[in-house]
Protein backbone atom coordinates (compact mmCIF):
# COMPACT_ATOMS: atom_id res chain seq x y z
CA UNK A 1 0.00 0.00 0.00
CA UNK A 2 1.43 3.40 -1.05
CA UNK A 3 1.64 6.07 1.60
CA UNK A 4 -0.75 8.14 -0.24
CA UNK A 5 -3.48 5.42 0.39
CA UNK A 6 -2.70 4.66 3.81
CA UNK A 7 -3.21 8.76 4.45
CA UNK A 8 -6.24 8.36 2.33
CA UNK A 9 -7.70 5.53 4.19
CA UNK A 10 -6.56 7.37 7.73
CA UNK A 11 -7.75 10.61 6.55
CA UNK A 12 -11.70 9.59 6.23
CA UNK A 13 -12.16 9.41 9.80
CA UNK A 14 -14.13 6.46 9.87
CA UNK A 15 -13.70 3.64 12.50
CA UNK A 16 -10.98 1.45 12.05
CA UNK A 17 -13.03 -1.81 11.24
CA UNK A 18 -14.11 0.55 8.13
CA UNK A 19 -10.76 1.38 7.26
CA UNK A 20 -9.84 -2.28 8.12
CA UNK A 21 -12.51 -2.65 5.01
CA UNK A 22 -11.22 -0.08 2.91
CA UNK A 23 -7.55 -1.35 2.91
CA UNK A 24 -4.63 -3.99 3.52
CA UNK A 25 -5.80 -5.07 7.13
CA UNK A 26 -2.48 -5.80 8.24
CA UNK A 27 -1.00 -3.04 7.09
CA UNK A 28 -3.49 -0.93 9.06
CA UNK A 29 -2.50 -2.52 11.99
CA UNK A 30 1.18 -2.35 10.96
CA UNK A 31 0.46 1.67 10.58
CA UNK A 32 -0.73 1.85 14.22
CA UNK A 33 1.52 -0.03 15.70
CA UNK A 34 3.81 1.34 18.58
CA UNK A 35 7.47 0.60 17.95
CA UNK A 36 8.21 1.99 21.72
CA UNK A 37 6.66 -1.32 22.84
CA UNK A 38 9.65 -3.10 21.44
CA UNK A 39 13.09 -3.42 19.60
CA UNK A 40 12.55 -5.21 16.27
CA UNK A 41 15.63 -7.21 14.64
CA UNK A 42 15.02 -8.57 10.84
CA UNK A 43 15.37 -11.24 8.80
CA UNK A 44 17.92 -14.17 11.18
CA UNK A 45 18.49 -16.61 8.46
CA UNK A 46 17.17 -19.68 10.13
CA UNK A 47 17.27 -22.19 7.15
CA UNK A 48 20.14 -20.76 4.96
CA UNK A 49 19.39 -23.27 1.98
CA UNK A 50 15.94 -22.65 1.42
CA UNK A 51 16.48 -18.77 1.72
CA UNK A 52 13.97 -18.73 5.04
CA UNK A 53 14.53 -15.81 7.33
CA UNK A 54 12.33 -14.92 11.03
CA UNK A 55 12.43 -11.49 12.75
CA UNK A 56 12.67 -11.23 16.18
CA UNK A 57 10.56 -8.37 18.49
CA UNK A 58 11.62 -7.78 22.26
CA UNK A 59 9.68 -6.01 24.84
CA UNK A 60 11.52 -2.99 25.28
CA UNK A 61 13.28 -2.88 28.82
CA UNK A 62 12.82 -6.35 29.67
CA UNK A 63 14.74 -9.55 29.73
CA UNK A 64 14.42 -13.08 30.16
CA UNK A 65 11.14 -13.14 28.89
CA UNK A 66 9.03 -16.19 27.87
CA UNK A 67 9.00 -16.19 24.02
CA UNK A 68 6.18 -16.60 21.49
CA UNK A 69 6.94 -18.39 17.88
CA UNK A 70 3.73 -17.07 15.86
CA UNK A 71 3.13 -18.65 12.51
CA UNK A 72 0.69 -16.65 9.84
CA UNK A 73 -1.48 -18.12 8.27
CA UNK A 74 -3.44 -17.76 4.75
CA UNK A 75 -3.96 -20.96 3.58
CA UNK A 76 -0.02 -22.31 3.51
CA UNK A 77 0.05 -20.43 0.19
CA UNK A 78 1.13 -16.91 0.58
CA UNK A 79 1.90 -14.22 3.27
CA UNK A 80 5.43 -12.62 4.91
CA UNK A 81 6.80 -12.12 8.30
CA UNK A 82 6.43 -8.77 7.43
CA UNK A 83 2.50 -7.99 7.36
CA UNK A 84 2.25 -9.58 11.23
CA UNK A 85 4.66 -6.26 12.72
CA UNK A 86 1.17 -5.60 14.72
CA UNK A 87 1.48 -9.00 16.17
CA UNK A 88 4.90 -8.41 17.39
CA UNK A 89 3.75 -5.55 18.27
CA UNK A 90 0.90 -6.60 20.34
CA UNK A 91 2.87 -9.70 22.47
CA UNK A 92 5.86 -7.37 23.06
CA UNK A 93 3.42 -5.13 24.77
CA UNK A 94 1.83 -8.02 27.09
CA UNK A 95 6.00 -8.77 27.98
CA UNK A 96 6.80 -11.76 25.62
CA UNK A 97 9.92 -12.09 22.89
CA UNK A 98 8.23 -13.11 19.85
CA UNK A 99 9.68 -14.79 16.52
CA UNK A 100 7.73 -14.68 13.82
CA UNK A 101 9.41 -16.89 10.65
CA UNK A 102 8.22 -17.40 6.75
CA UNK A 103 7.57 -20.57 6.10
CA UNK A 104 7.76 -22.79 2.43
CA UNK A 105 4.84 -22.09 0.53
CA UNK A 106 2.29 -24.29 -1.74
CA UNK A 107 2.88 -24.71 -4.66
CA UNK A 108 6.86 -24.74 -3.89
CA UNK A 109 6.07 -26.98 -1.50
CA UNK A 110 3.78 -29.70 0.03
CA UNK A 111 2.67 -30.87 3.59
CA UNK A 112 4.65 -31.29 5.24
CA UNK A 113 7.25 -29.13 4.47
CA UNK A 114 6.07 -26.32 6.25
CA UNK A 115 5.36 -28.03 9.34
CA UNK A 116 8.95 -28.98 9.19
CA UNK A 117 10.09 -25.54 8.61
CA UNK A 118 8.33 -24.60 12.23
CA UNK A 119 10.09 -27.31 13.69
CA UNK A 120 13.37 -25.79 12.49
CA UNK A 121 12.02 -22.03 13.69
CA UNK A 122 11.80 -23.62 16.74
CA UNK A 123 15.05 -25.25 17.11
CA UNK A 124 16.57 -21.94 15.98
CA UNK A 125 14.82 -20.42 18.93
CA UNK A 126 15.88 -23.00 21.25
CA UNK A 127 19.32 -22.44 20.65
CA UNK A 128 19.88 -18.79 19.67
CA UNK A 129 16.56 -16.76 21.55
CA UNK A 130 19.18 -16.01 24.54
CA UNK A 131 21.37 -13.98 22.34
CA UNK A 132 18.34 -11.56 22.63
CA UNK A 133 17.85 -11.50 26.40
CA UNK A 134 15.10 -14.09 25.93
CA UNK A 135 14.45 -17.49 28.03
CA UNK A 136 14.92 -20.49 26.05
CA UNK A 137 13.35 -22.87 28.18
CA UNK A 138 10.05 -20.85 27.57
CA UNK A 139 8.78 -21.04 24.52
CA UNK A 140 5.09 -21.59 23.24
CA UNK A 141 3.84 -21.87 19.69
CA UNK A 142 0.92 -19.87 18.02
CA UNK A 143 -0.86 -19.25 15.28
CA UNK A 144 -3.74 -17.83 13.01
CA UNK A 145 -5.65 -19.88 10.42
CA UNK A 146 -3.47 -22.80 8.66
CA UNK A 147 -0.61 -21.20 10.88
CA UNK A 148 -2.69 -22.33 13.92
CA UNK A 149 -2.65 -25.81 12.17
CA UNK A 150 1.37 -25.44 11.75
CA UNK A 151 1.16 -25.19 15.61
CA UNK A 152 -1.25 -27.52 16.63
CA UNK A 153 1.39 -30.14 14.47
CA UNK A 154 4.32 -29.45 16.44
CA UNK A 155 2.22 -29.42 19.55
CA UNK A 156 0.47 -32.86 18.87
CA UNK A 157 3.09 -34.87 16.81
CA UNK A 158 6.33 -35.13 18.70
CA UNK A 159 8.23 -36.83 15.55
CA UNK A 160 8.37 -33.14 14.12
CA UNK A 161 10.50 -31.86 16.94
CA UNK A 162 12.60 -35.29 17.47
CA UNK A 163 13.23 -34.49 13.64
CA UNK A 164 15.48 -31.28 14.62
CA UNK A 165 16.85 -33.14 18.13
CA UNK A 166 14.43 -31.85 20.23
CA UNK A 167 11.01 -33.07 21.87
CA UNK A 168 7.65 -31.34 22.79
CA UNK A 169 9.36 -31.07 26.37
CA UNK A 170 10.81 -27.44 24.45
CA UNK A 171 7.07 -26.16 24.65
CA UNK A 172 5.44 -24.71 27.72
CA UNK A 173 1.98 -24.37 25.06
CA UNK A 174 0.18 -23.58 22.11
CA UNK A 175 -2.40 -21.06 21.01
CA UNK A 176 -4.45 -21.61 18.22
CA UNK A 177 -6.68 -19.01 16.47
CA UNK A 178 -9.08 -20.31 14.26
CA UNK A 179 -6.93 -23.17 12.64
CA UNK A 180 -8.20 -26.06 10.93
CA UNK A 181 -7.13 -29.26 12.97
CA UNK A 182 -9.95 -31.32 11.74
CA UNK A 183 -10.74 -30.73 8.13
CA UNK A 184 -11.39 -34.44 5.96
CA UNK A 185 -12.52 -35.45 3.39
CA UNK A 186 -10.45 -33.20 1.34
CA UNK A 187 -12.19 -31.92 -2.07
CA UNK A 188 -11.03 -28.63 -2.85
CA UNK A 189 -8.13 -29.42 -5.88
CA UNK A 190 -5.73 -27.42 -4.47
CA UNK A 191 -6.10 -28.87 -0.74
CA UNK A 192 -6.11 -32.55 -2.63
CA UNK A 193 -2.81 -31.34 -4.21
CA UNK A 194 -0.91 -29.82 -1.15
CA UNK A 195 -2.02 -32.43 1.33
CA UNK A 196 -1.83 -35.08 -1.31
CA UNK A 197 -1.71 -38.17 -1.95
CA UNK A 198 -4.64 -39.33 -0.61
CA UNK A 199 -2.60 -42.26 1.64
CA UNK A 200 -1.57 -39.15 3.42
CA UNK A 201 -4.75 -36.90 3.98
CA UNK A 202 -4.68 -37.94 7.65
CA UNK A 203 -1.62 -37.82 8.43
CA UNK A 204 -2.22 -33.89 8.23
CA UNK A 205 -5.01 -33.53 10.94
CA UNK A 206 -3.67 -32.33 14.54
CA UNK A 207 -6.71 -34.29 15.65
CA UNK A 208 -5.35 -37.59 14.57
CA UNK A 209 -2.59 -37.21 17.21
CA UNK A 210 -4.37 -36.20 20.47
CA UNK A 211 -2.49 -38.82 23.16
CA UNK A 212 -2.88 -37.21 26.17
CA UNK A 213 0.85 -36.02 26.21
CA UNK A 214 0.47 -32.64 24.42
CA UNK A 215 1.28 -29.29 26.42
CA UNK A 216 -1.28 -26.91 27.26
CA UNK A 217 -3.41 -25.67 24.56
CA UNK A 218 -6.01 -22.54 24.06
CA UNK A 219 -7.85 -23.11 21.46
CA UNK A 220 -10.07 -19.70 19.96
CA UNK A 221 -12.69 -19.50 17.43
CA UNK A 222 -15.81 -17.77 16.47
CA UNK A 223 -19.07 -19.50 15.78
CA UNK A 224 -19.39 -16.66 12.46
CA UNK A 225 -16.23 -17.75 10.98
CA UNK A 226 -16.52 -18.23 7.28
CA UNK A 227 -13.74 -19.73 6.40
CA UNK A 228 -12.63 -22.45 9.06
CA UNK A 229 -15.97 -23.89 10.69
CA UNK A 230 -15.77 -23.36 14.73
CA UNK A 231 -16.39 -27.70 14.52
CA UNK A 232 -12.57 -27.91 13.61
CA UNK A 233 -11.76 -26.21 16.90
CA UNK A 234 -14.62 -27.82 19.02
CA UNK A 235 -13.71 -31.38 17.66
CA UNK A 236 -9.76 -31.25 18.45
CA UNK A 237 -10.70 -29.81 21.87
CA UNK A 238 -12.90 -32.36 22.73
CA UNK A 239 -10.42 -35.28 21.48
CA UNK A 240 -7.90 -34.16 23.58
CA UNK A 241 -10.44 -33.98 26.54
CA UNK A 242 -10.63 -37.08 26.09
CA UNK A 243 -7.40 -38.46 25.74
CA UNK A 244 -6.80 -36.27 29.55
CA UNK A 245 -4.39 -33.71 27.89
CA UNK A 246 -4.35 -30.23 29.18
CA UNK A 247 -6.45 -27.93 26.72
CA UNK A 248 -8.52 -24.92 26.81
CA UNK A 249 -11.42 -23.52 24.46
CA UNK A 250 -12.99 -19.99 23.99
CA UNK A 251 -15.97 -19.84 21.48
CA UNK A 252 -17.06 -16.30 20.67
CA UNK A 253 -20.34 -16.22 19.10
CA UNK A 254 -19.89 -13.19 17.05
CA UNK A 255 -16.06 -13.23 15.65
CA UNK A 256 -15.37 -13.52 11.88
CA UNK A 257 -12.66 -15.48 10.85
CA UNK A 258 -9.67 -12.13 10.54
CA UNK A 259 -11.58 -10.45 13.16
CA UNK A 260 -9.92 -12.78 15.47
CA UNK A 261 -6.21 -11.89 14.89
CA UNK A 262 -6.83 -8.47 14.19
CA UNK A 263 -8.68 -8.08 17.45
CA UNK A 264 -4.95 -8.23 19.51
CA UNK A 265 -4.01 -5.13 17.10
CA UNK A 266 -4.14 -1.52 18.39
CA UNK A 267 -7.45 0.59 18.21
CA UNK A 268 -9.36 -3.01 17.99
CA UNK A 269 -8.05 -4.68 21.40
CA UNK A 270 -10.69 -2.71 23.07
CA UNK A 271 -13.07 -4.36 21.19
CA UNK A 272 -12.56 -8.11 22.79
CA UNK A 273 -11.24 -9.90 25.47
CA UNK A 274 -8.73 -11.82 22.71
CA UNK A 275 -5.65 -10.62 24.21
CA UNK A 276 -6.56 -10.78 27.68
CA UNK A 277 -7.50 -14.03 27.48
CA UNK A 278 -4.04 -15.25 25.33
CA UNK A 279 -1.95 -13.14 28.26
CA UNK A 280 -3.82 -15.14 30.48
CA UNK A 281 -2.94 -18.33 29.45
CA UNK A 282 0.75 -17.54 28.60
CA UNK A 283 0.99 -15.91 32.19
CA UNK A 284 -0.03 -19.02 33.76
CA UNK A 285 1.91 -21.15 31.94
CA UNK A 286 5.08 -19.31 32.11
CA UNK A 287 5.19 -19.46 35.85
CA UNK A 288 3.83 -23.39 36.24
CA UNK A 289 6.07 -26.03 37.04
CA UNK A 290 7.03 -27.27 33.88
CA UNK A 291 7.35 -30.72 34.74
CA UNK A 292 3.97 -31.75 36.59
CA UNK A 293 2.25 -29.20 33.65
CA UNK A 294 1.72 -32.67 31.62
CA UNK A 295 -0.08 -34.30 33.53
CA UNK A 296 -3.24 -31.59 33.74
CA UNK A 297 -5.68 -33.47 32.92
CA UNK A 298 -9.63 -32.32 31.02
CA UNK A 299 -10.95 -29.80 29.08
CA UNK A 300 -12.37 -26.84 30.42
CA UNK A 301 -14.82 -24.68 27.34
CA UNK A 302 -15.47 -21.04 27.69
CA UNK A 303 -19.01 -19.74 25.36
CA UNK A 304 -18.72 -16.19 25.68
CA UNK A 305 -21.93 -13.68 25.43
CA UNK A 306 -23.24 -12.01 22.47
Amino acid sequence: MTHAFRNVCLWLSLPLLAALSACSGEQVLNSFTSTKDFQRTQNMPYDPVKNLRLDVYTPANQTKRPVVVFFYGKRWTTGTKDEYEFVGGALARIGYCTVIPDVSLYPMVRFPAFVQDGARVVKWTRDHISDYGCDPKKIFVMGHSSGAHIAAMLALNEQYLQDVGGSRTWLRGMVGLAGPYDFLPLVDPTLRDLFGPPEKFEQSQPIMFTDGRNPPMLLMSGEDDEIVQVSSTRNLAASIGRAGGPVETIIYPKMPHPRLLASIGPGLRGQSDVLDHIKEFLNKWSDANYVNRLNTPGITTTPLPP
